[in-house]
């Protein structure tokens, strides 16, 4: 799989530590900060993923910062971006399955090296409404519906 990745200086470590594992068995684009001694912003970093995702160049990114939390809210800023700060494994699959994230966001002050690393092999290989009987993916897909409708600003 091919997956877009960035960070900003807090999440470096972070990312590093998630990057190196991933690379073993997906293709990796990196983004963000690519050098420990950097100063990128955490909307720096975020808007060059958001682009390759609105994009279409990637299906899924994984960002970094220090608590996930900034990443995320620059992401969630860009039409079709829809990221998740995650915490937990639980956390990943369901933002997986149930609302359609591809991306999610990882805090180094908040995920340690090795929950991450899970979070994200969790994550990665997980598809909307993946599991559920068709009602409920009808269900989720109206929503989903919505949410573009919001996005465009046609909701009412």
């Amino acid at each position: 799989m091919k997956i877009v990745i960035a960070s900003d200086y807090s999440g470096f470590p972070l990312k590093e530590a998630v990057r190196r594992h991933l690379a073993a068995s997906h293709e990796i684009t990196d983004v963000g900060q690519t050098e420990p001694g950097d100063k990128l912003s955490y909307v720096d970093a975020t808007v060059a993923l958001a682009k390759e995702i609105q994009a279409g160049k990637f299906s899924k990114g994984i960002l970094f910062c220090g608590t996930g939390a900034g990443v995320s809210i620059v992401a969630n800023k860009f039409k079709g971006v829809y990221c998740v700060p995650c915490e937990s494994v639980f956390t990943a699959e369901n933002c997986a399955k149930i609302n359609d994230a591809n991306v999610i966001s990882m805090g180094f002050n908040v995920v340690g090296p090795a929950n991450a690393i899970r979070i994200a092999e969790a994550w990665l290989p997980l598809e909307f409404a993946q599991g559920f009987d068709r009602d409920r993916r009808e269900w989720l897909e109206a929503g989903l519906d919505k949410l573009k409708k919001i996005e465009a600003g046609n909701f009412k």
